[in-house]
């Protein structure tokens, strides 16, 4: 197949990812709302959508084609790999076998919650660069109660083996169980923060992504990610760390 039998028309190819009809998409792109290599679209533009970047209003537009996007509530003792020597579940056991796909960061094999498993590469490395500093909301449950002044050391930041921690938000939702949304990507960072305040965790979710979380979404369920969904990541993604990118209020998590 040439290249150009590869090309098609932008807002055919914005239409298919879900962004609206055809007319809806061409009014983005009068609109200069669409960037193709980060240069403003224009009508008429023909586009190999598995070749360049696409973005509509600064964010990825998920645009290749055979592209997933799984949210998945991992539950505890499932590890986030492709395979485990030990034998143990993984997250892959959970989603469809076809089209192969990998999970985009990590939870610990006891911390439970969403992650998003794709097949989606550009996405995935935009999601877990450092520099991006997407926000992740979690509730930890803690052994104890903190005091105002241990909840305001976790808001200023902490001091970790690997460094002092940026500050993060930190709400107690109830007794012994806190609201913490953190941007960076360290390992197990959570809980080490809980264990400097001398509050080790004891059950810990992680309950959105960005601007994205679904408390209806039952241990070990899985769904796709809407076309809204992907664009809410990928904002969040382009608007870098310290953004408020959203707040999902759930019930405390409990033993």
């Amino acid at each position: 197949m040439t290249d150009e039998v590869k090309r098609e028309r932008l807002q055919k190819v914005l239409a298919r990812a879900g962004y609206g009809s055809r007319r809806l998409c061409e009014e983005m792109v009068i609109e200069g709302r669409v960037t193709i290599d980060g240069e403003v679209a224009i009508i008429g533009d023909r586009v190999d959508p598995s070749a360049v970047r696409i973005e509509v209003d600064g964010a990825l537009a998920p645009v290749a084609p055979g592209l997933v996007h799984y949210l998945l509530n991992k539950p505890a003792g499932v590890v986030t790999t492709a395979s485990d020597p030990e034998g143990r579940p993984t997250v892959l056991d959970l989603v469809p076998d076809t089209p192969r796909v990998f999970p985009v960061g990590r939870l610990d094999l006891m911390t439970e919650g969403l992650i998003v498993i794709t097949n989606d590469g550009q996405l995935a490395y935009d999601l877990t660069h450092p520099s991006k500093g997407v926000e992740k909301e979690y509730l930890a449950q803690v052994h104890g109660d903190p005091t105002p002044a241990s909840i305001r050391a976790l808001r200023e930041g902490v001091a970790l083996e690997d460094g002092m921690t940026a500050p993060a938000k930190v709400a107690r939702v109830s007794e012994g169980v806190l609201r913490i949304t953190i941007h960076e990507g360290r390992n197990r960072q959570v809980r080490r923060m809980c264990d400097a305040i001398g509050h080790p965790v004891e059950r810990l979710v992680r309950t959105r992504i960005g601007g994205v979380g679904d408390a209806t979404l039952k241990p070990g369920q899985y769904r796709e990610l809407t076309v809204k969904e992907i664009t809410r990541i990928a904002t969040a993604v382009a608007a870098g760390p310290g953004d408020d990118q959203g707040h999902i209020d759930l019930a405390p998590v409990s033993k």
